[in-house]
């Protein structure tokens, strides 16, 4: 099992920055990916970044391109998100989620992720 936990959340004015934290314990997730997911309100889940086990491979979806930056510190078993340029649109309760199986390339969908942390709001005001 992996026990995941998010840090960072907070409010921000549009245009600022927030780093977001995720430690894993438990089993291992070096082998792992480990991605990014965010729900608004009134809003399904979706995909906002993803990592593969070694940090040579990102995978972000089109509305953070650019502003948000995964990574990964292996050694301490974290993953992290760089959020910059943040919008409004951005306000979301973010899920960090770990794949259960290893070496897999980094994934969008939530099926492809088997442990999910409890999630950190971000609120971005305008």
């Amino acid at each position: 099992q992996v026990q995941l936990v998010e840090s960072g959340g907070g409010l921000v004015q549009a245009g600022g920055s927030l780093r977001l934290s995720c430690a894993a314990s438990g089993r291992t997730v070096s082998r792992s990916v480990m991605g990014w997911f965010r729900q608004a309100p009134g809003k399904e889940r979706e995909f906002v970044a993803s990592i593969n086990w070694s940090g040579s491979s990102t995978a972000y979806a089109d509305s953070v391109k650019g502003r948000f930056t995964i990574s990964r510190d292996k050694a301490k078993n974290t993953v992290d998100l760089q959020m910059n340029s943040l919008k409004p649109e951005d306000t979301a309760r973010y899920y960090c989620a770990a794949d259960g199986r290893y070496y897999r390339s980094p994934g969008v969908a939530e099926y492809e992720y088997d442990y999910w942390g409890q999630g950190t709001q971000v609120t971005v005001s305008s």
